[in-house]
């Protein structure tokens, strides 16, 4: 099982927090074409964690983002990993030990595509789907451990 590191951001080195963030735009902005500001003021809220996994170089493979709702739920968030990690089950691991972390209720925009990868972990579509970006995603809420 690899490592998985989690700092809040003020905790990241800039190296880890650049290989972070690299990954994010990677996925999300460059492979998904959307252009969006990937970076926002929810990566430095307090109670953010941001959790990864990085290879033997120090290169980051794989993360996510653990935040608090205003409501206290815990919100997972920027799940990604590099295209060429990927079937390695690292976002998998991130994702049971974010749920470790947080315990219940934690919710998730899931893109819609990966709803039953989601399901697997325990959550559950929780309301009405919407496009984002050009891209389909539903509500997930987790209210017990899987």
């Amino acid at each position: 099982m690899p490592d998985i590191h989690a700092a809040h951001l003020d905790e990241l080195s800039p190296r880890a927090l650049l290989g972070i963030l690299a990954v994010r735009q990677a996925v999300f902005v460059v492979e998904q074409n959307c252009v969006y500001p990937d970076i926002d003021a929810n990566d430095a809220e307090p109670e953010t964690l941001h959790l990864w996994i990085e290879d033997s170089d120090g290169r980051v493979l794989s993360t996510l983002r653990l935040l608090l709702d205003s409501d206290g739920a815990h919100r997972i968030g920027r799940v990604a990993t590099r295209a060429a990690a990927r079937g390695q089950g690292y976002s998998g691991v991130l994702l049971r030990r974010a749920i470790e972390l947080a315990g219940p209720p934690i919710v998730l925009s899931a893109q819609a595509y990966l709803i039953d990868w989601y399901a697997r972990f325990g959550f559950e579509v929780c309301g009405e789907r919407w496009i984002e970006d050009g891209i389909e995603h539903a509500p997930m809420r987790l209210d017990v451990r899987a």
